[in-house]
């Protein structure tokens, strides 16, 4: 970690006591700053609390007080979670004061090599990807973090400047910041997300963008190639740009041609050799070499980590296989494109358990990959009854409703045939019914294990 100034002495307020609130307040402490934390939660556990008030914070809890506003505070570090129109953020956007979030604080003091991840779908697995490759050529230390659930700015605190971050990078991580200047960009993809808190496609994808903002000539920003508008955006960089292209609409860079994978004109291995399944895999194990590449990994230890990466947990993770069915938990997929991508992944026939928070929207893009890929589906949650109208539109015969992923299971058992793939893909967000995603995919898991009375692998 690089030792700076910038926040010496400065009144720093951070907003939000989750585990990137807590992490940012600790190396603002070591930077110099005076620190205030403020939650509107009162937590149940004040063993955090405590340790900041250790280290000299002020920490506010139950509310979001507007008298803060009246504080003097030099800058504003904002949980990437809290919208911008919250009363209290917006009081200090309409009083100009500078808000980041804790990536942006990180960033400036990280002097190690960075690579940052985003897109709409794929980015956890990119950059487990990457990291796993970069970790089994380097001699020095390889780490995870950002978006993963490692916060970036407690990561920073144990390296240096020979070490290497891999950082997963949110739309609403990426939207505060500032000098935020990875070595190497990478962008999945980019669909329509987070519009409740973007407002509009024009905003996110402008927020998306902003990891090149501060790249050089010096730089590599890695997109994907297979649409016209990432295409299109990938004029907005000054960086070297390195497509990657499923679809072999580009050789400059990592592509598919007649299903092996290239490195411009270098044969690196058989898509087929893929552990972790499906096209979306393919497409982020292209950006992940392409990644490898520019950085002088040799295709051994790419293809040794390729061919034994089995996915990321809830993402198109390989659960276990029981009684000549396959189970898989792709709770991760929260919208309509990562649960199609999912589908097209297999050849066998799907029992699909779909459902969440109901956003709004329809699912009849969801019907080709119905009719080509689904026998029967398990619908639950909020969304429910549209999941199940796209699912007739797709003539699918058996349709089933029922309470939750964890009742669907064993429905989901007796509909399916030996060889067939048990899939939680839900095409929605969780938050009807869980927590987050990872709870909703815990779940799922413990009842496959119930039901089959074996342990996951």
């Amino acid at each position: 970690m690089e030792s700076i100034s910038d926040y010496d002495d400065k009144k720093i307020l951070v907003i939000g006591l989750g585990k990137s609130g807590v992490s940012v307040a600790q190396l603002l402490v070591k930077l110099g700053a005076q620190v205030t934390v403020n939650d509107k939660n009162t937590p149940k556990d004040l063993t955090q609390v405590d340790t900041l008030t250790q280290l000299g914070v002020r920490v506010i809890t139950g509310s979001h007080p507007l008298s803060l506003v009246d504080e003097g505070f030099d800058l504003v570090v904002k949980n990437p979670g809290i919208f911008y129109d919250n009363p209290l953020v917006a009081k200090f956007v309409e009083l100009g004061t500078p808000i980041v979030t804790e990536v942006e604080i990180a960033s400036r003091v990280y002097d190690g090599t960075l690579i940052g991840v985003t897109g709409s779908n794929g980015k956890t697995t990119t950059t487990t990807m990457i990291r796993d490759i970069l970790a089994r050529h380097n001699h020095h230390e390889v780490f995870k973090a950002g978006n993963i659930g490692i916060p970036f700015s407690g990561v920073v605190q144990n390296a240096d400047s020979h070490s290497t971050i891999v950082a997963e990078l949110s739309s609403f991580q990426l939207v505060g910041t500032q000098q935020l200047h990875p070595h190497v960009a990478v962008i999945t993809n980019i669909f329509s997300n987070h519009l409740d808190y973007h407002k509009t496609r024009e905003n996110y994808v402008a927020a998306k963008m902003k990891i090149t903002a501060n790249q050089t000539a010096e730089d590599y920003f890695v997109i994907n190639w297979d649409t016209d508008e990432w295409q299109t955006l990938s004029q907005q960089t000054k960086a070297q740009m390195i497509p990657f292209s499923r679809l072999g609409k580009s050789h400059e860079g990592t592509y598919v041609k007649n299903d092996q994978i290239f490195w411009r004109d270098e044969e690196i291995m058989p898509t087929a050799e893929i552990k972790a399944v499906g096209d979306h895999n393919v497409e982020n194990a292209l950006a992940a070499i392409a990644v490898a590449k520019i950085l002088g990994v040799s295709n051994e230890d790419i293809i040794h980590v390729l061919r034994s990466f089995g996915g990321v947990r809830h993402r198109m993770q390989y659960v276990m296989e029981a009684q000549q069915r396959i189970y898989y938990n792709d709770s991760k997929a929260t919208d309509i494109e990562a649960t199609e991508m999912a589908l097209k992944g297999f050849k066998q026939p799907v029992v699909l358990l779909a459902g969440g928070l109901d956003r709004g929207y329809t699912f009849e893009k969801l019907v080709p990959a119905f009719r080509d890929h689904v026998k029967a589906i398990i619908v639950f949650g909020e969304s429910a009854d549209k999941m199940a109208d796209a699912a007739q539109l797709a003539g699918i015969k058996t349709i089933k409703h029922t309470k939750n992923c964890e009742t669907a299971v064993p429905i989901a058992f007796e509909l399916s045939a030996p060889g067939d793939v048990i899939l939680l893909s839900p095409a929605n967000a969780s938050w009807d019914q869980y927590p987050n995603f990872e709870i909703r995919g815990d779940k799922f898991i413990a009842a496959v294990e119930q039901l089959t009375g074996k342990k996951e692998k």
